[in-house]
Order: structure tokens, then C-alpha cells, then sequence
């Protein structure tokens, strides 16, 4: 019996010392747990490692070998040319100096030697540290094989710092780090790198910068090109010399904290100035191609890097919209002599635009261009007044798209003082003309009508609608604005391709398309949107088909040819005047802006700088004759295609000056109406309209009819879907309320146009334009 009881008595001993065990030990649960989400975490995180990794691009030696730059391409698939214009020189490992791999490896990745992988948890895991404390992208946690993959094959754009960009980068450097050794990695590296203005590889910099090779270098310039792939541009010795030498100390502390140079190295090193056998600034040997394609190139890099990418470390397919052939002729008739200029100083800024799909066709950036890469291009100059060539995209257009004028609208031109001033708006040839239709007064580009009309739309308004087409004129602008606002040729050609369109706007581009090294392709084609009604693009279209006909354009007329165009030119301010008081008689800027259905061309002349002379003689026409002769090269294998009335508009020929517009049974002009805007009596009589009519050069001339017919249900859906916009638009602008008030008075004997705002106790002078061309009458 007391062998029973003990018995019992141990089991219950054991049974208690069970439960407090189990009771006391609750952190084994956490442990397991713990335990088992780590482990799912990391067979997650393998599974998607490899699920990215595969569908990574493949690398090869010859890619790794490879310079870095970009290659443009023509729309047919054409090679153009590389960004990379000087020859890389190619520096084995056998020729790359020991202190310039110590400098690199000291300041990019100084456990380079030591990781065994080709990717380093220790410096990932020390990066995202940095960034978690800084909450930013402040520190890289890639390695030296992880940015040579990075140069070869990915993009480094930011948008493109993907979890899965990261993933197949890391794999590909473990297999770049399998097959070549480290000294191999450091050699495609050395050779691949960018260092500004189009060199390729830090021996071809060498030269380029110190017309040495890398092992003659010494310490301080070594570190210099050991430092400058972190950011060429910005490290630039030439126009940065503070931060060249700033980022050249930060390479030599790095290599005496890594040992690799004693202490005295490093004193005498950063004391030496930064230009030190610095070369003087140069230009590189350049193609005729390069030369020509300069500017062109210049605005394909910047549309490029708007677009997140870096042009010259990306390795990218870039396809341009460039037709070398009219970028030939554009360059050949701005220097050959076959477009006469007033004397070698004058110079030009012109763009060509595709209107249906906005693609730049060809850009001048100047004449006697000199052998500066990416130089000055006055094609997208922004600070040249348009003078009277913004008439049809602020004035006019707006005119009839918001008021719904007709082309038969009288105007009248007379004495005009600015409201609420004594000063005296005058026209171009100081006189006025009286009472004229809005088609007479575009035509021979009367000022005084021009600003009335911009004063009845509103400048708040018409500065929607100018916005809409690329031409950014502030709310808040005076008056004057309607006779002259500061546009680029490029922007000019885009907003007047609308009215080519029948109102439909594309952005002038210059690419079309980017392509990575690992198959991203990205196309920048796009519809077009609306920004007018047929209606009005076509009534401004059939208005300055006159001014070519028999206005102030008709130095750029070409026989047969449908086309439009309005003149522009600009005079000298009273300040400028006073300092060059022989440039009294001749414009400071002459413009023409003209299209067909197929292109349009912007194009500005004048001088760089006041001193250089002024435009006088037959350079008063260069601009009218550089499209005369450019547009009938370009025209000379397409279809002449006149534009179709839409049947929102009622064609009717009107007694001339006739106020209500009344119809004539004989003489005339005919005359545009929005319709359901015409007047009592004024309908549609197109079917006896006959263009010869109204031609001044009746010679005869191959005509096409466009093949494309537009109902009416399908223009007053275009004309609704405009309307909604523009007050949408208008709504979200507050601005167009306090409108600042710009006049212009005469001065002196010689009756000159001077100009001056009145707006807020300003005094601020803006620049008068005009037209030349004498007045033919009715």
C-alpha cells in the first residue's frame, strides 16, 4: 500500500512539474513562430527573386565591352548617328595605371576586391540605413560590377528603380561576377563610363581633358577622372571648377582612409590647383553631319532627359522624327547664298513641323554655325517678339471662335488712343485706313483693328486659347500683345499647324520613340487634341491664304500651291533708338509663318545683338523667301490638297464693305460666316464659288480635292466638344478680370511707333511691330 501511495504521489509531482514547464516556457511558441515567417519570408523572397530574374536580358562580353552612348534613329529605321562624338580610346587592364583603380575602387565601392558575388548585403543593408535616416535616396548600395550591368543593359531613369529592375540587375552582376574577374569588371567599367561632352571612358577623357594618357597622369588629375562618372556634367573642371576639385578631394581622403596613399600624397595633392594641366576648352572633331544635325540633336537630348531618361548612360535606341534630306536643304539654303540676307551677321532660327502628327521634320538653330556641340539654337529662342505673326492665334481666331465673327466683320481703323491714357496707337505706315473687313485688315496686317479685336475677345481669354496651342502669353498682358508676344519659331510652327488641321494641336516633337537595352519601348505619338472648332481653323486658313495672295506675304507666294501664311516684323524700341538712331527706317525682326497641309514652317530673322547691324535691302524678305524656297522643295513629291470647307462655315459672296454684309449679284468678295451666325438674307451660295476669283497669279496648277468628307453631325460634335473645353478652361482662369492696359505713342518729327505700359505705375517699354509691305488695296 505505500508503494501504491508513493507511486501515485510521483506522478502527480511529475504531472505538476509538466504543467508549470509547459506554463513556463510560452517564448518557445514566439521562437517557432518567429522562426517559421522568417523562413517564409525568405523562400518568398528567393521565389521572387527568381521569378524577376528570369526574364532578365542577357549580357555579353561585347556589351560589357561597349561604349554606354545612345544611337538615334530615323523613323525608318535608319541609324543616324551617335551621341558619342569622339572616338573612345579603349585602355586594357595592362595600360590602366594601379593608382587610378585604387582611386575608383577607394570611392565607389571599396569592398570591391573582398565580395565574392558581384552583389554586397553588407553596403545594400548600410545604404538602406542611410536612406531610412536621411528619408531619402542619399546613399547607392550598388556595387562596381552592379553599375557596370546597370550602364550596360538597364536605364537610370528613376522611374525605373523598380523591385524588379533591382532583381535581374543583382542576378546579372552575380553572372558577370562568375565569368570575368575582378581586374576584367574594372576594365569594362573604366572604358564604359560617361565623361561629358561626348566622351566615352576615362581614357578618352584623359585626352580629352589633359591630352595625356591615364598613366601620365598625375595623382590629383587621376582622382579628378576617378570622380566625375558620380556626375560629369555637374563635375565639369571647365565650368565647375569648386565642385570639380570638391569631388576630386573626396576621391583622395577616400584612398588615404583606404590607405592606397601616405599623408604627404594627400596634402600635396588637394593643394594642387584644379586646372593644372587642364587643357583649354575645346571642341571635338566633328562630322559635317554632326554640324548640321547640331541643333536638332541639342533638343532631342532635352525632350530625352524631360522624359526621365539619361541620354548618355542609358545605351538607348532613341527614333527621331529628323527627315535628313530637308535638314540638308535647310542647312544649305540658310549658307549657301541661295537665300540672300543682309550681311553674314544676320542670322536665323527656323522649324519644320509634320501638322498631322507634330513631328519636327527639320530645325535651324543658325547660319555659320560654329563647331560647338549642343551650341546656341535660335530656333527655340523665346525672347524675340513674334510681332504681327500672332494676329491669327490671339486676335483673330479667337474672334471668331468666342464671338463668332465673320471674315466680312468690319473693323475699324482709325485714331486709336488706349483707354484711360493719351497715348496713340499707330499702324505700321502711321495712317489709317478706315472702316475694313476683318479678311482686309489680316491681310495687309493693320495693327490698330488687331488690338480692337483682342480688346473685344478679352485678354484673358484669347490667352487660353493661344495657351492651348503651345504660345504661352500671360493673362495679364497689355494690349500690345496683340501685335507681339515672345514665341520660338518651334512654337509658332506647332500653334499655326493647328489651323492646318482643321484645330486639332499636336506637340512638336522630336522623338518618337525610346528603346532600353532590355526591351522597354516607349512611343510618344499621340491623336492630337482639339483646340478650335472647324470652323474657325478654316476661316483663318482661307484668310491668310490672301495674305500670300496680295498682302503683306507675297514675296513667299509659290504658283499653284495651296497654302497660308502671315508676315511679321518688329521695330525698334526709343531706347534702342537712341543708341542707333540709323536703324530708325528698318525692322529689328522679320517672321513668316506659313503651312500646307502636309508642313509647317516658322521662320525668324535678325541679329544676335544690336551692334552686329540691322535688316535692310532684300534681307527684309530673307524670312518670306527661306519658306518660298524650303516649302516648294518640300512640297515637291506630295499631293497639292486644298482644304474642304466644313459645312459649319457658309462661303457667300458680300457687297464689298457692306455693313450688315449683304449679298452682291455682282463684284464682291467672298466672304466666311459661322453658321447660324450669318446675317438675314446671307446663305450658302459655295456652289458657284471659284478660287481663280480671288487669284492674283492664274496660272495653271494641278488641283486635288481632299477625299476626306465631314458631315454635319461630325463638325457640330467637334465644335460642341471644343466648346465644353474652352469653358472649362475658362472657368479655372481668374485672371482675364484685371487686365493691364499697354499703349503706344508717336515720337518726334519722324512720326516713329514707340511703345510704353501703362499698368500699374509700370514703365516698362515692350517692342512695336509692324509690317513693311506697301498696301495694294482692295
Amino acid at each position: 500500500m505505500a508503494n501504491n501511495s508513493d507511486n501515485r504521489e510521483n506522478m502527480r509531482r511529475e504531472s505538476r512539474r509538466d504543467y508549470h514547464g509547459r506554463k513556463s516556457r510560452p517564448w518557445l511558441k514566439v521562437i517557432r513562430w518567429f522562426f517559421l515567417i522568417v523562413l517564409l519570408l525568405v523562400v518568398s523572397g528567393i521565389g521572387l527573386f527568381a521569378f524577376y530574374a528570369k526574364d532578365a536580358p542577357n549580357i555579353s562580353q561585347d556589351q560589357l565591352q561597349s561604349g554606354g552612348t545612345s544611337s538615334l534613329y530615323t523613323n525608318d529605321g535608319k541609324f543616324l548617328l551617335s551621341l558619342g562624338s569622339e572616338k573612345r580610346i579603349y585602355v586594357k587592364n595592362s595600360q590602366i595605371p594601379q593608382q587610378l583603380k585604387d582611386a575608383i575602387v577607394s570611392v565607389e565601392d571599396k569592398r570591391f576586391y573582398k565580395d565574392k558575388i558581384g552583389v554586397d548585403p553588407v553596403r545594400i543593408a548600410g545604404s538602406m540605413l542611410t536612406n531610412a535616416k536621411s528619408n531619402s535616396i542619399a546613399a547607392g548600395g550598388s556595387t562596381i560590377t552592379q553599375q557596370l550591368v546597370k550602364l550596360t543593359v538597364f536605364s537610370t531613369a528613376t522611374s525605373q528603380r523598380t523591385l524588379k529592375r533591382k532583381a535581374q540587375e543583382a542576378w546579372l552582376a552575380m553572372k558577370v561576377q562568375r565569368e570575368f574577374s575582378k581586374d576584367q569588371i574594372l576594365e569594362f567599367y573604366i572604358n564604359k563610363v560617361y565623361m561629358n561632352y561626348g566622351n566615352y571612358g576615362m581614357g578618352t577623357a584623359a585626352n580629352y581633358y589633359y591630352n595625356k594618357p591615364l598613366k601620365k597622369l598625375d595623382l590629383a588629375q587621376t582622382a579628378l577622372i576617378a570622380g566625375m562618372p558620380n556626375a560629369p556634367v555637374a563635375y565639369d573642371p571647365y565650368l565647375y571648377p569648386e565642385k570639380a576639385k570638391y569631388r576630386r578631394n573626396i576621391v583622395l581622403k577616400t584612398m588615404l582612409e583606404n590607405k592606397k596613399i601616405t599623408q604627404s600624397q594627400y596634402d600635396q595633392a588637394t593643394k594642387e590647383s584644379i586646372t593644372k594641366g587642364l587643357r583649354p576648352r575645346h571642341s571635338n572633331n566633328e562630322s559635317q553631319r554632326r554640324k548640321i544635325d547640331d541643333p536638332y540633336i541639342k533638343e532631342v537630348i532635352s525632350e530625352v532627359k524631360q522624359k526621365g531618361f539619361d541620354p548618355y548612360n542609358d545605351n538607348l535606341k532613341i527614333t527621331v522624327n529628323i527627315d535628313q534630306k530637308a535638314q540638308n536643304k535647310l542647312y544649305e539654303l540658310a549658307n549657301s547664298g541661295a537665300v540672300p540676307f543682309t550681311n553674314d551677321k544676320m542670322q536665323i532660327g527656323a522649324t519644320i513641323v509634320d501638322p498631322t502628327n507634330g513631328h519636327v521634320v527639320a530645325i535651324l538653330g543658325g547660319r555659320h554655325l560654329p563647331s560647338v556641340q549642343l551650341g546656341l539654337d535660335r530656333a527655340v529662342q523665346t525672347g524675340r517678339s513674334t510681332g504681327s505673326s500672332i494676329k491669327p492665334v490671339l486676335d483673330y481666331a479667337p474672334a471668331i471662335q468666342y464671338l463668332n465673327w465673320s471674315t466680312a466683320k468690319m473693323l475699324d481703323d482709325s485714331r486709336y488712343v488706349y483707354p484711360g491714357t493719351n497715348i496713340q496707337l499707330y499702324d505700321w505706315d502711321n495712317k489709317y485706313d478706315g472702316m475694313m473687313t476683318m479678311r482686309k485688315a489680316l491681310e495687309q496686317s493693320r495693327n490698330v483693328p488687331a488690338v480692337k479685336t483682342l480688346a473685344k475677345v478679352g485678354v484673358g481669354r484669347a490667352s487660353i486659347f493661344a495657351r492651348r496651342m503651345g504660345i504661352n502669353v500671360p493673362a495679364n498682358s497689355g494690349l500690345s500683345v496683340a501685335i507681339g508676344a515672345n514665341a520660338s519659331s518651334l512654337q509658332m510652327a506647332g500653334a499655326y499647324s493647328a489651323f492646318a488641321t482643321m484645330g486639332i494641336y499636336h506637340k512638336p516633337q522630336f522623338v518618337s520613340k525610346i528603346e532600353t537595352p532590355d526591351g522597354l519601348a516607349r512611343n510618344y505619338d499621340s491623336p492630337g487634341v482639339r483646340v478650335m472648332k472647324k470652323s474657325t481653323a478654316y476661316m483663318i486658313t482661307d484668310m491668310l491664304k490672301d495674305v500670300i495672295k496680295s498682302g503683306s506675304g507675297t514675296s513667299a507666294k509659290i504658283s499653284g500651291l495651296y497654302q497660308a501664311g502671315k508676315t511679321g516684323t518688329v521695330k525698334y524700341s526709343d531706347e534702342e533708338l537712341v543708341r542707333y538712331p540709323a536703324y530708325a527706317s528698318t525692322p529689328k525682326d522679320s517672321w513668316f509663318v506659313g503651312y500646307t497641309k502636309s508642313y509647317v514652317m516658322g521662320v525668324w530673322t535678325g541679329y544676335d545683338n544690336l551692334k552686329d547691324g540691322t535688316i535692310s535691302g532684300v534681307g527684309q524678305q530673307s524670312a518670306q523667301l527661306m519658306y518660298k524656297n524650303m516649302m516648294s522643295y518640300l512640297m515637291q513629291n506630295k499631293a497639292n490638297v486644298d482644304w474642304n470647307k466644313p459645312s459649319s462655315v457658309i462661303r457667300a459672296k458680300i457687297v464689298n464693305n457692306s455693313n450688315p454684309p449683304r449679298v452682291a449679284t455682282s463684284g464682291g468678295t467672298w466672304q466666311l460666316f459661322v453658321k447660324g451666325h450669318a446675317p438675314a438674307g446671307v446663305g450658302d451660295n459655295d456652289a458657284s464659288y471659284d478660287e481663280d476669283d480671288e487669284e492674283t497669279d492664274t496660272s495653271s496648277s494641278s488641283r486635288t480635292n481632299d477625299s476626306n468628307t465631314t458631315t454635319v453631325t461630325a463638325d457640330d460634335e467637334a465644335d460642341r466638344e471644343s466648346s465644353r473645353t474652352e469653358r472649362i478652361e475658362e472657368r479655372r482662369s481668374s485672371s482675364s478680370s484685371s487686365q493691364t492696359v499697354e499703349v503706344r505713342q508717336s515720337s518726334s518729327s519722324e512720326n516713329r511707333q514707340s511703345s510704353s505700359t501703362v499698368a500699374n505705375s509700370s514703365s516698362q517699354r515692350p517692342t512695336s511691330s509692324r509690317d513693311d509691305d506697301e498696301d495694294d488695296g482692295d
